[in-house]
């Protein structure tokens, strides 16, 4: 096997938020916001490192439409972007980093993670650098595997799964067929009900990320069918334009795209969809918020 590339960088920049005093504020800044590299150059290294044999150059092009929805009016008013995906093979359907690198606390915005790699569509991921736990396993290879909750698995054979991390392994998945995973959750929709609990899910404890309920801009991906997807970016914290969702509210739209299992990726100021060259939403910061990672489909 190619050796581990990796590289260890020194950042020396002022901090953009407001931090305790002392060697708290120099642990979270380590933690939370100085980039820390451990994989350079990621498209090199998947290609020295993945085992999957793809077939995607050979197969027919997939099937991609974006759509907008608006509900409501007023300050009642909700707004998403529906994108129905049809794959012909599953590993059209890839990940990317942010600077091509994997780590903590390296990040871009979604849209120029998306150019940097040809995408004709593309959604913001789990955000993966913000935390050092989950199952990541991107474009056939092993990134992390430190399995701590609710993830969603992509197959070889077109289909998605909701699974538990820590009942598994990242080398097992890999072994078994799955082609991409995402930890971020919670599952929303599955066998096409709306899963009981999800509005008191707490994905992270973090600093700063303590709760993800309440009306919030939103991503979800959605599966309707093998190899065919449907993913949602719902705006928010814009009254009058789109006040966002609840997660029950989020699932209820799943169901009504046809998703029998859907799956909560990271929201909030992240909540991005790119499609044919431009950022098709209304992202909730007044612009794009840097991200570690996207899920995309290549022009």
């Amino acid at each position: 096997m190619a050796s581990r590339k990796k590289t260890t960088i020194i950042v020396t920049a002022a901090l953009a938020v407001l931090l305790p005093v002392g060697g708290g504020a120099a642990w979270a800044a380590d933690r939370f916001l100085i980039p820390h590299v451990e994989i350079s150059d990621v498209q090199s290294y998947e290609a020295e490192n993945s085992t999957v044999v793809t077939t995607a150059e050979d197969a027919a092009d997939p099937a991609v439409s974006v759509s907008t929805v608006v509900t409501g009016t007023g300050d009642d008013t909700v707004t998403y972007y529906v994108a129905d995906v049809a794959l012909t093979d599953a590993t059209q359907l890839r990940s990317a980093f942010a600077d091509d690198s994997f780590g903590e606390n390296i990040t871009q915005t979604t849209s120029a993670i998306a150019e940097a790699n040809d995408a004709l569509f593309a959604i913001n991921g789990d955000y993966y650098g913000f935390r050092d736990t989950g199952i990541e396993i991107r474009n056939g290879v092993v990134y992390r595997d430190s399995p701590a909750r609710e993830g969603l698995a992509f197959w070889l054979d077109g289909s998605v799964t909701v699974y538990d991390e820590t009942t598994t392994s990242a080398q097992e998945l890999l072994d078994s067929g799955v082609w991409n995973t995402v930890s971020f959750g919670p599952a929303l929709v599955e066998d096409g009900a709306v899963v009981d609990g999800i509005e008191s899910v707490e994905v992270d404890t973090n600093i700063g990320n303590h709760s993800i309920q309440g009306e919030q801009p939103r991503t979800a991906i959605g599966v309707i069918d093998d190899n065919h997807l449907v993913f949602v970016v719902v705006d928010g914290r814009s009254p009058g334009h789109s006040k966002g969702v609840t997660m029950t509210e989020l699932a209820q739209i799943m169901i009504g795209l046809g998703a029998t299992t859907a799956y909560n990726l990271d929201g909030g100021g992240s909540s991005t969809m790119y499609y044919d060259g431009r950022v098709v939403n209304t992202p909730s910061n007044g612009g794009e918020r840097g991200t570690s990672d996207i899920l995309y489909v290549a022009g």
